[in-house]
């Protein structure tokens, strides 16, 4: 079960399904809050009529959680302060500014500019 913000418990209506770009298919669980009318936090909580709908995909919520815990524990804080700082920023801004999603190219003559 999920919990609003103001503390009220939402119950599950059902489950739905969503292709990403890349072809996988995930499953998300479908929430609403019962009663939303007139909560104090509703103008910041959202702008939609009737009550709150939510969708979590609890699965990647586990493996999320799972790589948070392994980057903070102390071998993860090890191996990141290890990583290399520079070309880091060179392939994130190829991936945000040239809209890259992945690279499968290995070794020098496959690439080019």
């Amino acid at each position: 079960y999920c919990i609003c913000p103001m503390g009220q418990r939402m119950r599950r209506i059902g489950t739905g399904h969503v292709k990403t770009a890349s072809g996988y298919v995930s499953e998300n669980a479908k929430y609403r809050a019962v009663r939303c009318e007139g909560c104090p936090l509703r103008c910041r909580c959202f702008k939609a009529k009737g009550n709150r709908t939510i969708e979590l995909n609890h699965r990647l919520r586990r493996y999320r959680q799972k790589a948070k815990e392994l980057l903070c524990s102390k071998e993860g804080l090890k191996h990141r302060g290890q990583r290399c700082i520079e070309p880091e920023a060179v392939f994130g801004q190829i991936k945000n500014n040239m809209n890259y999603k992945r690279f499968r190219h290995f070794g020098k003559d496959k690439v080019f500019m």
